[in-house]
């Protein structure tokens, strides 16, 4: 079962590589992605998935991370034959077949317990997701193409080097060498403390580049700014949590080493960071997809501080991981279809969005109430955990910062989506109201409600799932 979950979506990657049809081709994205959402359910009723002798497995965190990341794609891929329908006139057969690949990349991040094969997935995620960000074929973005190799290429270099000091931590120590997460965990508390230490700052500055963690973010805004709308939903909702998969993996060898405080500290200082650079970035932004990417670090900075608050902190971090995922495909694939119709991503030129498509400028206004934490969503609910666990834990001075620094991105990126919103249309003829259809709307219409019954009802086995996962990550019983 879990060789399956890597290799379905891989083959129908393959098939639609091969297949002659450019009409047809694109119904194999949402035909993949529905296999592969069944094969995660059937997985999830089994007591142990693993293979290849502990390489592969889906242990608790994989538990609640794999059906967020199916689920997303899913109800993504709906949109997807749509979309290539709206843009008949380029090719679509890498761009099918890259999105199918994405898929089995990010699942074989979730289930690698090897830290060299979960590098080789996220290598092969980056290159897989290339072709999706040039899809427009324009100098912008093939810049943002570039932009976003390199970086992520410097990232993806130094956690492999980080990946080399933890081994050498376990052989500095008289220990065997290790790169399987369970035999680390297991040697943890016999670790080379200056090593570990070593390992856990380039690991976490390498992850932290493809999660766009700021300063590391500088490739995000160009690579969001210019990826086709369903694109950047998925990496902003698949991409980075498979990178903070990673970092949590790397957060529980050192907590089960003891040095979960060494740990935290970086976590808390780089989490404020970058929420603090997304909010001064999202004041006066015109660039309303731009804008979007901020926003996505600012959710980087919450899922980091969350985490090292610890205890309820983590489970607010991991409820706020599935929060986010949703609500960046509601903001993505709303903003696509205004920006489809206007042509433009300036709010200079783009205004009046309720009373030339409707539907989607709503959308688009009720993602920025949830993405910005506004009750009733999920986000507040996971926010408020956050808060509230650091209150309780006596870090006053974070919560404060937390705080004031939500506050700070409401202001400045409810000043962009109010620009995009209201007001009157430009002349011309993108003022004329459209008739928006069905395809384009539903997918976004689905994880709204999903980000809405987050944040009134949890069911009791994703409850549960959190529970496990947060407990499986820090070590307690």
């Amino acid at each position: 079962m879990a060789v399956a979950l890597v290799v379905t979506p891989l083959v129908l990657a393959l098939l639609a590589a091969l297949v002659p049809w450019a009409r047809w081709r694109p119904w194999l994205v949402p035909l993949g992605a529905s296999v592969h959402l069944a094969l995660v359910v059937v997985a999830l009723g089994r007591a142990q998935v693993t293979a290849f002798n502990g390489w592969l497995v889906l242990d608790p965190l994989g538990r609640l991370v794999l059906p967020l990341l199916s689920l997303l794609f899913f109800v993504c891929s709906l949109y997807v034959p749509t979309y290539l329908r709206l843009r008949a006139g380029r090719p679509n057969r890498v761009f099918c077949a890259a999105l199918l690949a994405f898929l089995g990349m990010m699942t074989l991040i979730t289930e690698s317990h090897h830290l060299g094969l979960m590098w080789v997935a996220l290598e092969a995620n980056t290159l897989a997701s290339a072709p999706l960000l040039y899809f427009n074929s324009n100098p912008r973005s093939i810049e943002a193409t570039w932009k976003y190799v390199l970086i992520g290429g410097v990232g993806i270099a130094l956690a492999l080097l980080g990946s080399f000091f933890l081994a050498y931590s376990a052989l500095h120590s008289g220990r065997e060498a290790s790169l399987l997460v369970d035999d680390l965990v297991g040697l943890a508390p016999h670790l080379s403390r200056p090593w570990l230490h070593s390992a856990f700052v380039v690991l976490f500055v390498g992850y932290g580049t493809k999660m766009g963690l700021a300063p590391m973010h500088t490739w995000k805004p160009d690579a969001y700014g210019e990826a086709p709308g369903l694109v950047g939903a998925l990496m902003a909702g698949g991409l980075t949590t498979c990178a903070f998969l990673a970092l949590l993996r790397f957060y529980q060898i050192c907590v089960a080493a003891g040095e979960g405080a060494f740990a935290r500290e970086l976590m808390v200082t780089l989490g404020v960071f970058s929420m603090a650079v997304a909010g001064v970035f999202m004041a006066r932004q015109r660039d309303y997809k731009r804008m979007l990417a901020y926003s996505s670090v600012e959710h980087m900075g919450i899922l980091v501080l969350g985490a090292a608050v610890g205890g309820a902190g983590l489970f607010g971090s991991l409820l706020h991981m599935l929060n986010n995922g949703f609500t960046k495909g509601v903001l993505f694939l709303s903003a696509a279809n205004i920006h489809r119709h206007f042509g433009s991503k300036s709010t200079d030129q783009v205004q009046g969005a309720l009373r030339v498509v409707p539907a989607s400028a709503a959308l688009f206004l009720l993602g920025f109430f949830a993405v910005t934490g506004a009750p009733p969503f999920g986000t507040f609910l996971s926010e408020f955990t956050i808060l509230r666990a650091a209150v309780a834990g006596g870090q006053t001075g974070v919560a404060a910062a937390f705080l004031a620094l939500l506050l700070l991105v409401f202001v400045g990126m409810g000043a962009t989506v109010l620009a995009v919103v209201q007001g009157e249309a430009p002349a011309g003829d993108a003022a004329a109201p459209v008739r928006e259809r069905i395809p384009q709307l539903a997918p976004i219409v689905l994880l709204l409600l999903l980000v809405l019954l987050l944040g009134v009802w949890i069911p009791e086995p994703l409850e549960s799932a959190l529970r496990s996962a947060a407990r499986f990550v820090e070590g307690r019983p």
